[in-house]
């Protein structure tokens, strides 16, 4: 790895720890691009080459795991949805269903006993969404996918 290409890796880090530490607040590109001392675009095209997915889609990512932790506890999902720091219920509802493989409220409705016996770190690796996942689920509930 080229010392360039190492440094560039560190900025992008910067940008993804803000995001798992400030997933509540409202996040823009341009204000994740700035901790990584890139110009937008290049941030985005940069970020989805390091992690795979764009810098949206990762702090959607965050925000339902937290949603998940949340509507396990006992929230509702429109608190679970403003406290994530989403503003809009249905696009929250959409981003969960299609990563989790469920909507909100029948993930809320469902007994998480395992997850409640569990250590908390081993929930958050367990249950962390994603579309693979969600789709190994609809086909097990013999759901179509939307």
């Amino acid at each position: 790895m080229t010392p360039q290409r190492h440094q560039e890796l560190v900025f992008l880090r910067r940008a993804r720890d803000l995001m798992d530490r400030d997933y509540a607040l409202p996040l823009d590109v341009v204000t994740m691009a700035q901790h990584a001392a890139m110009s937008p675009a290049h941030f985005s095209r940069r970020f989805k080459d390091a992690y795979g997915e764009t810098p949206y889609g990762y702090l959607m990512t965050r925000r339902v795991e937290r949603a998940m932790a949340l509507l396990r506890a006992g929230a509702s999902v429109t608190e679970a949805c403003m406290t994530v720091g989403c503003t809009s219920l249905g696009s929250f509802s959409s981003r969960f269903s299609e990563l989790v493989g469920e909507t909100p409220s029948a993930y809320r409705a469902r007994t998480h006993a395992a997850e409640e016996a569990m250590p908390a770190c081993m929930v958050r690796v367990l249950t962390r969404p994603r579309r693979e996942k969600a789709s190994r689920i609809r086909e097990a509930h013999g759901s179509a996918p939307s």
